[in-house]
């Protein structure tokens, strides 16, 4: 929550949060596992971050925009690569990829060893979309390219073609 006090600016919350090691929200999208360790509760809203493996050989999501938040991924082993548009970028342990709003990407795990990376949206409602994915896969059930699109538009982004 946040408190507008005497400024009229938005002031962050007095608690602090600490997720450790095994905590934190799962949400399990097929072969590839999320922990939420900050979808924003704490932070008025202005920033969750987490962490993500993928398997090997895992594509990720369509090539796609957000209008509306900055995705950040930190990669903290293996290697990720990112595709901008027509470009491959091969993120390896240690790398930095910031992804402002309009920039068509996608990434995938293309190597034989698992990636794990940690990643922040800000703001933070980009984190419904995972949960909505997880929802949409439940039982097994395959997820479709108009159902991942369909839940993409919830959050201000679309396909990049």
């Amino acid at each position: 929550m946040t408190d507008e006090s005497n400024t009229g600016v938005p002031q962050a919350a007095t608690g602090v949060s600490v997720v450790g090691p095994g905590e934190g929200e799962t949400i399990v999208l097929g072969a590839t596992r999320m922990r939420v360790l900050e979808d924003g509760g704490t932070t008025g809203h202005r920033l969750a971050i987490a962490e993500s493996v993928l398997p090997p050989h895992t594509q990720g999501p369509p090539q796609h925009r957000h209008a509306e938040h900055d995705e950040g991924f930190y990669i903290l082993s293996g290697t990720v690569r990112f595709t901008v548009g027509e470009e491959d970028h091969d993120a390896a342990e240690g790398t930095l990829v910031v992804v402002p709003p309009g920039t068509p990407h996608t990434f995938a795990n293309v190597t034989d060893r698992p990636a794990r990376m940690l990643s922040t949206f800000t703001p933070d409602f980009y984190v419904q979309y995972f949960r909505d994915l997880q929802e949409a896969m439940a039982d097994g059930r395959p997820l479709t390219p108009e159902a991942n699109i369909e839940a993409m538009s919830r959050y201000a982004t679309g396909p990049a073609a």
